[in-house]
């Protein structure tokens, strides 16, 4: 393994920031109960879960 240059380890920091907080939402909606229940297109779902997400991390 060789070390990271810095401009290398300031993309990395740039993407675990935008990373982050989709990956929290993720691990919120999946303790969500009403979304194992859709019973919808797969496509609408999708599309559900986006808008909840955007909010959130809107909101966070």
């Amino acid at each position: 393994y060789r070390r990271l240059s810095r401009n290398q380890r300031e993309v990395n920091a740039a993407h675990a920031r935008r990373r982050g907080p989709g990956e929290r939402v993720n691990a919120e909606l999946k303790n969500w109960k009403v979304l194992r229940k859709i019973r919808s297109c797969p496509t609408r779902a999708a599309e559900l879960v986006a808008a909840v997400q955007t909010l959130m991390i809107a909101n966070g």
